[in-house]
């Protein structure tokens, strides 16, 4: 979808994106606020991939049929729970994700919803899409989402308990870490939490010798370092990100041993990028980190490890060229309650101003 609203935009239409709460949901009235009587589509997930958090879809498919707006749910990683609510128009997911096979999706157009093919079509496919139906494909589809949903309430109650255990007990195991997404209104098999002072690809290296496979940052953009889009909007910690997606069958006893792996392979992490050195200096009424040139979660940890050197009320500034800090310092504030003052252009990089409170 953000591609999708690129190229529209490119093309010389608008896009207005809704913000989220640091839960990463939606508040509907500020979604609400958005339509305007040119809106030509609106657009949600049911269920963000990356953090679990489910959206209140009924509430905002009401103020878009009040609206007169269509909108579009992405339900590829809900759909295999159950059923989406609410007065949607058009509805997508792909078949993989709830264990049917890869490269086949589907889109539900509500009745009484035009709807009209954008790429090109053919006579085939009842002009929707080119080529012959990959009938294999959709019966195979078909059978699996029947066959997940016919225990799905009985095993969303079982990974619940798995990944609340997880929630609860990392932030205990582990210091300095950051549970993300909405604690109640969640998926059932994903938790996702950022460790302080840790490289993300790192620790992913680290936790598959101990034999488990895991995921970090975005789960869209995963092959490269740039930060999470999902958990930059959401305003939390991006460096360090683990994404736990507990597969149907999971056991309790899995669990058990990630949770007794984890403590010392983050330890583990951070002793080997705690080795360099902060380049500090102290001017009238500030102190200087110069941490250009050097990636995430350096400059958070060449922060940490300066701020007791001002007094409360003094100043720290950061440089740094790693597009990330824009993220993860302001996020370091809020977990270690220090006042993000800002950030300002400097020569080279960017500066970031904290200011002790404590």
């Amino acid at each position: 979808m953000l591609h999708s609203a690129e190229v529209h935009e490119r093309e010389g239409g608008s896009v207005d994106r809704v913000t989220v709460e640091r839960s990463g949901r939606v508040d509907p009235s500020a979604y609400a606020a958005l339509l305007r009587q040119d809106t030509a589509l609106a657009c949600l997930q049911s269920a963000n991939h990356e953090v679990g958090t489910e959206q209140p879809v009924a509430a905002v498919a009401e103020a878009c049929r009040e609206a007169g707006v269509p909108l579009f749910v992405d339900a590829a990683q809900s759909l295999g729970w159950g059923t989406v609510e609410g007065h949607w128009s058009l509805l997508a997911a792909s078949a993989h994700k709830w264990g049917g096979p890869s490269g086949v999706g589907l889109l539900v157009v509500r009745k009484g919803v035009r709807f009209a093919a954008q790429g090109p079509v053919d006579e085939r496919e009842s002009g929707r899409a080119p080529g012959f139906e990959n009938l294999p494909g959709i019966v195979a589809a078909a059978a699996s989402l029947r066959a997940v949903r016919a225990e799905a309430a009985q095993e969303a109650t079982r990974l619940r308990e798995l990944t609340e255990r997880i929630r609860v007990r990392v932030p205990r195991l582990v210091p300095d870490v950051e549970v993300v997404g909405d604690p109640e209104r969640r998926l059932p098999g994903i938790v996702t939490f950022s460790c302080l002072y840790v490289d993300g690809e790192t620790l992913l290296h680290e936790l598959d010798r101990e034999g488990f496979s895991v995921s970090s940052g975005s789960s869209c953009t995963s092959s490269t370092l740039t930060p999470s889009h999902v958990l930059k909007a959401m305003g939390v910690l991006s460096e360090g990100n683990v994404r736990v997606s507990l597969p149907r069958g999971a056991t309790a006893e899995d669990v058990e041993r990630f949770l007794a792996v984890l403590p010392g392979a983050v330890s583990g992490v951070r002793e080997k990028l705690g080795a360099p050195t902060p380049v500090a200096v102290m001017t009238e009424d500030e102190l200087v980190v110069d941490a250009l040139g050097k990636r995430c979660p350096i400059p958070v940890i060449e922060l940490a490890k300066v701020i007791g050197d001002v007094p409360v009320g003094g100043l720290v500034r950061v440089l740094s060229d790693d597009e990330a800090a824009r993220l993860d310092i302001p996020a370091w504030c809020e977990m270690r309650e220090q006042d993000y003052v800002g950030e300002e252009p400097a020569e080279k990089g960017t500066a970031y101003l904290i200011r002790r409170l404590t």
